[in-house]
């Protein structure tokens, strides 16, 4: 049936070129177009769907720019003798391999979406945990004050701590384990919870 079909759009081809020579030589022919479209698109966007692994959308355009191309060169396809699904074929695989080659030499583009639901961490957030604490800090008394800020914001030992303010580091942990006490009743008190 293809070959019949082939035979067909040849005749035609014969038939309109004569015509079309003796009327506009420069415009191609839309009856020819027409006859390739019925009888090449079909088989022809099968082809392409196996090269751009079923991507119907990129198939058709590929269809479409190949089908655009033959238009361009109606001329060469009136010359031409046989069928002409081998130059359409030819030609759509070359457009894909042009448009696989462009991207590849374009760097990938990056979907922002799931950047979107990542949390940022917000300065203001940052900004009001600090004022609370500052605040919850200074309703500590000021020996349970220093050895917090001595042990867990400089980040020292124990041992060190003790050495620093000048008391027994049996002195220090006991100061700890009150102010961090006291420390946790005046957050609640601020609205934090562990």
């Amino acid at each position: 049936m293809g070959v019949r079909k082939d035979a067909a759009v040849a005749k035609e081809r014969g038939s309109r070129a004569r015509h079309r020579m003796s009327s506009q030589p420069s415009e191609p022919d839309e009856e020819l177009m027409r006859a390739l479209y019925r009888e090449h698109a079909g088989p022809l966007l099968a082809y392409v769907l196996r090269l751009v692994a079923g991507d119907r959308q990129r198939a058709e355009d590929v269809v479409q720019e190949t089908l655009i191309r033959a238009w361009k060169n109606a001329g060469q396809l009136n010359r031409a003798t046989g069928s002409v699904r081998p130059w359409l074929v030819t030609v759509a695989r070359r457009i894909v391999i042009d448009g696989h080659r462009s991207r590849q030499a374009r760097p990938q583009e990056v979907d922002p979406s799931p950047l979107e639901v990542i949390p940022a961490e917000d300065e203001i957030d940052k900004a009001l945990w600090l004022m609370t604490l500052s605040d919850a800090l200074d309703d500590l008394t000021p020996a349970h004050r220093e050895v917090l800020v001595e042990t867990y914001f400089k980040g020292r030992t124990v041992n060190e701590a003790a050495e620093t303010l000048g008391i027994p580091s049996g002195t220090v942990r006991s100061r700890v384990f009150y102010a961090l006490r006291s420390m946790k009743l005046a957050l609640e008190e601020r609205g934090v919870t562990a």
